[in-house]
């Protein structure tokens, strides 16, 4: 069987880019399809993809291109037709909500398309995203004219969205939307949790764990100026979008430490040293952070919303919070202060999450709907 992969682009890696790692591994011989391949912007992470038979579009081609990958969204419909993959049994989008077309494909008449969707495009449907746009005159009145071009964009997010003959959410939530914003029905296959490199330590350290992708729609501030106004040591992870590094830490005090970007050893070292991970993201699509964890035994405080009412028990491997404020963030330490959490308890719950499950139901999913093509 010829398996193609399809992703937005190549550049970090990330939740959506361990979803297509697993895929890989289930197709090892697939060919994968993006936007752009940027290795030297992987970090730690850059030869896992080194061996892979990767196409890119026109867009490798083009000088300042990894400035410019939230700018190509006008042209990305382009970028993705140009691929014909009509001799394709199987094809698989992994669409992170980046662009609007990577589903505006060419595919065969007897090839099988499924989307697995970690979001419809944030910035389309009115969600928290990476950048804010109303922190100066000159970004308001781009947000103002862009609004333009965005009702364009949201009628051919809709007409691609009719292509794939299945779709696969990550999450309940991500579901809703699907339905909400594509009138299409979404199977929910929650993402894998990498277990292989959980760490178990004798006791745990006297600091909180942040992190991920460092981007505005995370709200780490709030896990800062709460750590801040408690203090309470706070580590974060992670690679920063545009200037989030450089304001986050203008706010820090000096028990806000920086770590960067880590690889997954010393990432789930972090998990299993920590007391407790703070997740005030804001509606997070599905949350795979909160697992890694718990699969180290660390319970989450999250903001309650988005996919994470899905992973999280309540008072037993984690709590929540109700509003997106750093009052609300310090009211919830000094609750998970004043509560005793069993790690086996957060531990069980990752595993639920596991990869082998992941794939298992992949295959289900898939080999179910082979038969009916």
């Amino acid at each position: 069987m010829k398996v193609a992969l399809v992703h937005d682009y190549i550049k970090e890696f990330g939740g959506a880019e361990r979803v297509l790692e697993t895929l890989h591994e289930m197709f090892p011989n697939a060919d994968v399809y993006t936007s752009v391949y940027l290795p030297n912007f992987l970090g730690p992470h850059k030869d896992r993809f080194k061996n892979w038979k990767i196409y890119t579009s026109f867009f490798q081609y083009i000088p300042f291109k990894a400035k410019l990958i939230s700018l190509a969204r006008f042209v990305a419909p382009l970028m993705f037709y140009q691929f014909n993959l009509k001799k394709y049994d199987l094809v698989i989008t992994s669409t992170t909500g980046t662009y609007t077309s990577p589903n505006f494909l060419r595919v065969g008449d007897k090839t099988l398309h499924l989307c697995y969707c970690h979001t419809p495009p944030r910035y389309l449907y009115g969600y928290a995203v990476a950048n804010d746009w109303t922190d100066s005159w000159f970004r308001r009145i781009l947000l103002i004219l862009g609004q333009i071009p965005m009702h364009f964009l949201r009628i051919l997010d809709f007409k691609f969205a009719q292509r794939p003959d299945y779709f696969i959410s990550n999450s309940n939530e991500v579901g809703l939307r699907i339905n909400k914003f594509y009138r299409r029905e979404a199977t929910t296959i929650y993402p894998p949790v990498e277990l292989k490199h959980v760490v178990k330590v004798e006791r745990k350290e006297d600091f909180y764990l942040a992190g991920g992708r460092l981007s505005r729609a995370k709200r780490i501030d709030l896990a800062i100026y709460a750590c801040k106004e408690l203090n309470r040591k706070l580590k974060v992870f992670g690679k920063g979008f545009g200037n989030i590094k450089d304001e986050l830490s203008k706010i820090a005090s000096s028990k806000i430490e920086f770590v960067g970007e880590v690889n997954d050893g010393e990432k789930m070292k972090l998990y299993a040293q920590a007391k407790g991970y703070i997740l005030p993201a804001d509606n997070e699509d599905f949350g795979i952070v909160a697992l890694e964890s718990m699969a180290s035994g660390t319970p989450v405080i999250a903001y309650r919303s988005g996919g994470l009412k899905e992973s999280i028990i309540e008072n037993k491997t984690g709590i929540f919070f109700d509003e997106l404020s750093k009052k609300a963030v310090v009211n919830a330490i000094k609750k998970f202060e004043q509560l005793s959490f069993d790690q086996k308890d957060c531990i069980a719950q990752a595993k639920k999450f596991s990869k082998e499950r992941f794939k298992k139901e992949m295959l289900q999913f898939i080999n179910a709907k082979l038969k009916k093509k």
